[in-house]
């Protein structure tokens, strides 16, 4: 995103420093701001080395140029920090303090470390904290709604520096250094109207010129939409703007006067469209979002929505694809108005148009990935020109900058509580979506978010199937990142909510996944007991496939807790059941399972004929690395049975496998296609039947 002169919200979540020739005054607080850095603290005068980064506190009402100024010190200094400049936002759009958890967790991201899906807020915190411990980092933490929010980010060195913005000083924050915010000085306020209205207007009437500078205060925000409504008539002087603000009503701020002059000037259906903005889910709106809240052509939305960028109503974003930005210090304005100029069922309207036309989008998106099926390129074909993505890469590129709308989008529509039955499909589309391109693994953490709002609305409209699915979801993912014990919670909640809804699958699902919490915990007698539950109902819904999966955990337990003869009678069944399915690969692991526990249970001469049962239908199965494996313990089995001339045909035969594996492995030169998702993948279940 490239930072503009003078921020007109004073928000900014990341991007490029702005050009130095771009940014406007401020001389006195930068040169404050750079001095308060080099000042000794505190602790150092009192001997004690700082245990904590300095905080430098940018104060300011929405609108006065305070992340502008944020931006053009973190410029200026950044050559300062060898291990680069992190930037987060505090507050959503509407004001909602951001909690720690998803800052820290998007702050990790920036810096490509891991940040597992569902941990919590100290343990996320922490992570940062150790991350920065040995770097040189400059973190900007944008509006900043409490002293909480900052505390928590706080790295443990002197060696990085915070620069914190927000409307009010940052209470409980020891030795913060403060920067409060008054409007321009009278020169740059020209300056930057003179950017919207060229000299010639200026200078004809200067006097003129700094009465409006003193009607707005010399606000950023004020004067910029001031600029923007003398660039839209260039034959208005600027005294008859400085008039109509003085004989204008005083109620209100400066910004709020100059916004309802610049509102009232725009045609009715335009400033509809203006007013429904407050509605873009993170105030952040493209053409689909405005086409769909207001009900007009996608063109029509980016004829106004480039209108409203001129007047200086909206922010453009540096964005592969056409993107806008609400100013955040316009936001309570525009939903000022549509509280008095909407009735409220026009809005609800304007929300569920604008999340189906985002569901729709989602499907687009995700069938895109599915051309090999014919129903999908049907599917595809069927729906209008304008929702349809050229490319896969396409698809996924509007996904991942369209991510933090996507995910405000789903939180809005589960807080409204009208529209569960479009927030449900919303969530299953867009979790579907991100399976589809970024992978489970690679989604976890956002998927965790989905899933908890998709147990929200369950639990809210009292949907034991669809809560069992979110529990299951849930569950795994926290299975997946160590929280074993937080995970059985889960799978023991998804069982009672299957056995309310009367879905053996998810109570089936939900048995075999207790069983596995207690496998990872060791407790290998309840494991078996739950496979055995599990099993039990696959049984007597002649499930082969899933019944032959179950003998082999069941098998699994067994081993573990060195019940040998239990967990071979458990592998044969398993076995049986594979070859009865036509599961080839299933078929060749379960086999050299066997074998191992054969050889555990001291019967090498059966683990050989099984062993060399196993590497033929690992063979069938095309299985290289598995007849590799099966080669190598043959190798060991024979040499225990004092056998070491076969023992070496058998490990040459493994290298051999080893090596040519390895060379079909080599890159292709020619471009490759998407890689196809891991089959082992956690399953991601739909929260609606909509496909």
């Amino acid at each position: 995103m490239t930072d503009q002169a003078v921020d007109t919200d004073g928000v900014r979540l990341s991007g490029h420093a702005a050009d130095e020739s771009q940014f406007l005054g401020r001389t006195r607080e930068l040169k404050e701001l750079r001095a308060d850095i080099e000042r000794a603290g505190l602790d150092t005068i009192s001997g004690r080395k700082a245990p904590r980064a300095r905080v430098l506190l940018i104060a300011g009402r929405p609108g006065s140029g305070r992340t502008a100024l944020a931006e053009e010190l973190v410029r200026q200094v950044a050559d300062r920090y060898d291990d680069g400049v992190l930037r987060a936002r505090l507050s959503e759009h509407d004001g909602t303090p951001v909690p720690v958890e998803h800052t820290a967790r998007e702050l990790l991201a920036a810096l490509q470390l891991p940040t597992p899906a569902g941990a919590t807020e100290d343990d996320l915190a922490e992570a940062l904290r150790d991350a920065l411990a040995d770097r040189r980092v400059l973190v900007l933490l944008d509006d900043a709604a409490h002293a909480e929010q900052v505390d928590a980010l706080l790295p443990d060195t002197p060696e990085c520096l915070v620069v914190a913005v927000s409307g009010g000083p940052l209470t409980g924050i020891s030795d913060v250094r403060p920067c409060t915010l008054g409007g321009l000085d009278t020169k740059s306020a020209l300056e930057l109207l003179t950017r919207h209205t060229g000299s010639v207007r200026i200078t004809v009437d200067p006097r003129a010129a700094e009465g409006l500078v003193e009607e707005c205060q010399a606000q950023p925000a004020a004067l910029m939409l001031a600029g923007g409504w003398l660039a839209a008539r260039p034959k208005a002087a600027v005294a008859d703007l400085a008039k109509h603000l003085h004989t204008e009503s005083d109620e209100g701020t400066p910004l709020s006067r100059v916004f309802r002059l610049a509102y009232t000037s725009l045609p009715a259906p335009t400033a509809r469209i203006l007013r429904l903005l407050a509605l873009a889910p993170a105030g952040l709106v493209d053409p689909h979002t405005a086409s769909a809240l207001a009900g007009c052509s996608v063109s029509g939305a980016v004829t106004a929505l480039d209108g409203f960028v001129a007047l200086g109503l909206l922010r453009a974003v540096d964005s592969p694809l056409p993107q806008y930005e609400v100013p955040g210090c316009l936001q309570p304005l525009l939903k000022e108005l549509t509280e008095t100029q909407d009735r409220p069922g026009e809005l609800q309207l304007a929300r569920a148009r604008m999340l189906e036309r985002t569901v729709r989008l989602l499907q687009s998106c995700r069938t895109i990935t599915e051309t090999d099926n014919p129903e999908a390129r049907e599917k595809l074909q069927g729906m209008p020109r304008s929702l349809r993505f050229p490319t896969p890469r396409a698809a996924e590129d509007w996904l991942r900058i369209r991510r933090p709308a996507l995910l405000a989008a789903a939180r809005l529509a589960v807080a409204d509580g009208e529209l569960d039955t479009l927030a449900r499909r919303l969530m299953s589309q867009l979790v579907k979506a991100m399976a589809a391109h970024f992978g489970t693994q690679a989604a976890a953490p956002d998927l965790y978010g989905i899933h908890r709002l998709v147990l929200d609305v369950a639990e809210r409209r009292k949907l034991p199937r669809e809560q069992a699915a979110a529990l299951l979801n849930l569950g795994d993912l926290d299975a997946q990142t160590g929280r074993t014990r937080e995970a059985l919670a889960r799978y023991r909640a998804a069982l009672d909510a299957g056995r309310q809804a009367n879905d053996p699958y998810a109570t089936g699902r939900a048995m075999e996944s207790v069983g596995g919490a207690h496998l990872e915990l060791g407790d290998y007698d309840r494991a078996a007991d739950w496979f055995g539950r599990a099993l039990a109902q696959c049984l007597a819904r002649d499930e082969r496939a899933g019944a032959a999966r179950l003998y082999g955990r069941i098998a699994a337990a067994h081993t573990y807790a060195g019940r040998y003869g239990e967990a071979l009678r458990s592998w044969r069944a398993a076995v049986s059941g594979y070859r009865k399915d036509g599961d080839v690969p299933a078929h060749a692991r379960a086999l050299s399972e066997l074998a191992r526990v054969q050889e555990y249970a001291g019967r090498p001469e059966e683990s050989l004929r099984t062993c060399h049962e196993a590497v033929e239908w690992a063979r069938r199965a095309e299985d290289v690395r598995l007849q590799a494996a099966l080669q190598l313990r043959l190798a060991d089995t024979l040499e225990r049975l004092g056998d070491p001339a076969a023992a070496q045909l058998h490990r040459g035969t493994a290298e051999r496998l080893l090596g040519e594996q390895r060379k079909d492995a080599e890159p292709d030169p020619e471009p490759l296609d998407p890689p196809e998702q891991d089959a082992n993948a956690c399953e991601i279940r739909s929260t609606s039947g909509e496909d």
